[in-house]
């Protein structure tokens, strides 16, 4: 997808959503939106409540999520907040009846990059993803061109430990004092 600035340089923004991890306890809304989203070339795969959208989103690693507020258990604030915690770029679309400020605020609070209600047009959902995956992909890139070299690398593990090591260990593979995985120290986070 080629922009254009407001400077009128043109860019390649690189965001690219081919899994998209579905959150949604309604299984006919979950049906609709994954036919949708199929026709669009889109991977999904489903969860109906917080606890398998967690598994789901540490061993699937989705490219973006579409997250329903209303979940049995546990909100979808929740939820959000915890995928943040887990990956901050990975972009997370609220899609809920609720209406109110109050939650569009809230959510905002807890990391989601945008959020749609119900009942939505199918093609302003697919543009959404498709937008929201783009600005968050500029914000991760800005942030990742402006990182310090000399600065602690932080970032999670896939099974969500959070770890921080020295700026000697970028690009360099260590072991996961949480799960033993072996991870490879990012260059730029």
């Amino acid at each position: 997808m080629v922009a254009s600035g407001g400077t009128g340089d043109a860019y390649q923004a690189q965001a690219v959503v081919n899994r998209i991890l579905l959150v949604e306890d309604e299984p006919d809304t979950a049906e609709f939106i994954r036919i949708l989203l199929e026709k669009n070339e889109y991977e999904v795969v489903y969860a109906k409540d917080g606890g398998q959208a967690q598994a789901t989103f540490v061993m699937k690693k989705p490219d973006f999520v579409i997250l329903d507020l209303i979940l049995p258990g546990e909100s979808g604030f929740e939820v959000c907040e915890r995928f943040k915690k887990i990956d901050r770029y990975v972009p997370v679309l609220i899609l809920s009846a609720i209406e109110l400020a109050d939650s569009i605020d809230l959510a905002k609070r807890v990391g989601a990059d945008c959020y749609l209600t119900k009942p939505f047009e199918p093609q302003a959902l697919v543009q959404s993803i498709r937008d929201t995956a783009e600005a968050v992909y500029l914000e991760s890139k800005q942030i990742r061109n402006d990182f310090d070299p000399d600065q602690p690398v932080r970032f999670n593990c896939r099974c969500g430990k959070r770890l921080k090591v020295s700026p000697s260990h970028r690009g360099k593979t260590m072991t996961c004092p949480n799960c033993g995985e072996p991870v490879i120290v990012p260059r730029h986070a």
